[in-house]
């Protein structure tokens, strides 16, 4: 099945967290939170401003992004468990590789 977003959304893979602590320490499933990066698996072509011109969005598939814990809405397409959510909700761009972006953070 293909979806496709309306206006200014995104839909979002979540990306899986390290299993272990920076000290060698393994987390339990039970503590784990849900992850708050993720990556775009499709956009939408983007808002109208007042004047009714498409606004097209910052970001696009493929992009390492960071949101907010309760951002989105949970789904489920083929089996795959996603998020849709306002490009509003989206705090930024993860740049570069997803090791250098966990040593800055």
């Amino acid at each position: 099945m293909k979806f496709r977003p309306l206006h200014d959304r995104v839909v979002v893979k979540r990306v899986a967290e390290e299993e272990k602590t920076r000290g060698g320490i393994i987390i339990p499933d039970t503590a784990k939170e849900k992850p708050m990066e993720g990556e775009i698996v499709a956009v939408g072509p983007g808002a109208r401003d007042d004047k009714g011109t498409l606004v097209p969005l910052d970001v696009k598939k493929g992009d390492r992004i960071l949101f907010g814990k309760w951002s989105g809405t949970e789904i489920k397409i083929d089996g795959e468990e996603l998020l849709i959510m306002k490009e509003s909700d989206i705090m930024g761009i993860l740049e570069g590789s997803a090791g250098a972006a966990r040593k800055a953070a």
